[in-house]
C-alpha cells in the first residue's frame, strides 16, 4: 500500500513537472508576444518590474510571473543595461529576455568626414538629438583635459570616421573615442615613418597631414603634396599653402583670398611664417597621415590646381609659372 502511494505521488510530481515544462515552453519559448516592431527604452534606475510595465504599455503582453521567474534565473534584475531596444515582430518572451540579457541596444551613428574642422564636428554633435549634450561653447576650453589630452587646441585631434553609439551617450564620451582613435592611428603611423621626414614629433606630423588633407581629395596625390612640403621644410622655404591662410582668416574668409590676406601676419599664414602653423587646420584621415610620414621622394617644389581636382607639379619656379598661366590665369 505504501509503495503504491509513493508511486502515485511520484507520478503526480512528474506530471506536474511535465505540465510546468510545457507551460514554460509555450509561454516563454514558443508564443510570440511582439505584435509589430517595438522600441522600448530602459533608463537609469529602471527595475525589472518597471521594464515589465514598459513592455506591457507597449502592448508586449509578457506574463509577469513567468517572465520574472526566468529573468531572475538569468540575473537580469542585476544586469539591466540602459538604452533603446528594438524588439522584432514575432519575438517570443525568450527572445526578449535574451536581447535584454545581452544588452543588444539600438545603435545610432554620426559621421565626421575627413577634412572637417573641429567647429564643423562640434556643430554636428550639437545637432544630433540622440546624444547627451553636456558641453557648451564656453566649456570647450576644458574639453581636452576631459578626453585625456595634453593639448589646449582641439583642432585635428579627433579621428574622422563613422561612430556608432547608444542613445544618450554623452558628447564627451563620443569625443574621447574619436580622440583615442586618432592617438592610436598616429602612434602606429609615427612608428613606421620614414626616418628622414623633417618632423620632430607626431603632433607635427598631424599638422602636416591636415594641410595635405585640405590640399587634395585625390588619394594618389597625397604623397606628392606631402613631398613638396617636406622638401620645402628641409630647404627652409615658406610653405605658402592657401588652406592655412583660410583657416587663419576664420569668419573673415568669404570664398576668396586677396593679396592683402596673403600679407596678413596671422599664426597660420604660411606665406609669412616659417615652417608649420602652430596647430592642425582640420581632421586628417589615415591616408593623409601616412602621406605626411612617407612623402614622395621626387624633386617638385611647387604645385597648382588644374581645376579638375588634380594638381600640376613642378621643380622650378619658371615651370610653375607656366602651369599657373595655363590653369589659373
Amino acid at each position: 500500500m505504501f509503495r503504491s502511494i509513493v508511486a502515485f505521488t511520484l507520478l503526480m510530481v512528474l506530471g506536474l513537472v511535465s505540465i510546468w515544462a510545457g507551460m514554460h515552453y509555450h509561454i516563454i519559448e514558443k508564443k510570440p508576444i511582439v505584435i509589430g516592431e517595438t522600441v522600448i527604452e530602459i533608463k537609469k534606475g529602471d527595475t525589472l518590474e518597471s521594464v515589465i510595465k514598459t513592455l506591457r504599455n507597449q502592448r508586449v503582453m509578457v506574463n509577469r510571473f513567468w517572465f520574472k521567474l526566468f529573468a531572475y534565473r538569468k540575473q537580469l534584475d542585476r544586469t539591466l543595461k540602459v538604452g533603446e531596444y528594438v524588439l522584432a515582430k514575432g519575438a517570443t518572451a525568450a527572445d526578449v529576455l535574451q536581447q535584454l540579457t545581452e544588452g543588444r541596444t539600438r545603435q545610432y551613428s554620426i559621421t565626421f568626414p575627413e577634412g572637417w574642422t573641429f567647429k564643423q564636428m562640434f556643430q554636428a554633435i550639437k545637432d544630433n538629438p540622440n546624444l547627451q549634450h553636456t558641453l557648451s561653447d564656453n566649456e570647450l576650453k576644458d574639453l581636452m583635459a576631459k578626453v585625456g589630452s595634453d593639448k589646449n587646441h582641439p583642432e585635428g585631434l579627433f579621428f574622422p570616421d563613422t561612430y556608432f553609439f547608444e542613445k544618450n551617450t554623452s558628447d564627451v564620451d563620443l569625443l574621447k573615442r574619436a580622440h583615442d582613435r586618432m592617438q592610436a592611428v598616429l602612434r602606429e603611423e609615427w612608428r613606421k615613418r620614414d626616418r628622414d621626414v623633417p618632423l620632430d614629433d607626431p603632433y607635427q606630423a598631424l599638422i602636416l597631414a591636415s594641410i595635405v588633407e585640405k590640399e587634395t581629395g585625390a588619394g594618389e596625390e597625397r604623397r606628392q603634396i606631402a613631398g613638396v612640403f617636406a622638401r620645402r621644410l628641409k630647404k627652409g622655404m615658406l610653405l605658402q599653402t592657401d588652406p592655412t591662410v583660410i583657416y587663419g582668416m576664420g569668419d573673415d574668409y568669404h570664398g576668396d583670398i586677396r593679396h592683402k590676406d596673403l600679407r596678413e601676419p596671422t599664426p597660420y599664414n604660411t606665406y609669412v611664417i616659417e615652417g608649420l602653423p602652430p596647430t592642425p587646420i582640420a581632421m586628417p584621415g589615415k591616408q593623409s597621415i601616412a602621406a605626411a610620414l612617407h612623402p614622395d621622394d621626387g624633386d617638385a617644389l611647387f604645385f597648382v590646381a588644374r581645376g579638375n581636382g588634380r594638381h600640376a607639379f613642378s621643380a622650378t619656379l619658371a615651370e610653375h609659372e607656366k602651369y599657373v598661366d595655363r590653369y589659373q590665369r
